[in-house]
């Protein structure tokens, strides 16, 4: 299997791609799904998601404020 970045990848095998998906690939080709879960249940308002693409995980945190985390109340992934 050949990926979007060119890189060719043996059958059955799996990895997790620079976007935090994790592929595999199979001789009917490629299926990617995310590894991460993106918050929703949050105070849009007030509140910003940020994902850090070194740990494959979003922060919420205030707008104004980027060192105070605000609750999350529902997760989607």
């Amino acid at each position: 299997c050949r990926d979007s970045n060119g890189e060719v990848h043996k059958f059955d095998s799996h990895w997790r791609n620079a976007d935090c998906y994790d592929c595999t690939c199979s001789r009917d080709g490629i299926s990617c799904c995310s590894s991460f879960a993106t918050p929703v249940g949050y105070d849009k308002e007030k509140c910003i998601s940020i994902f850090n693409k070194e740990e494959c995980t979003y922060k919420v945190v205030e707008k104004d404020d980027h060192s105070k985390e605000c609750p999350i109340h529902e997760w989607v992934g």
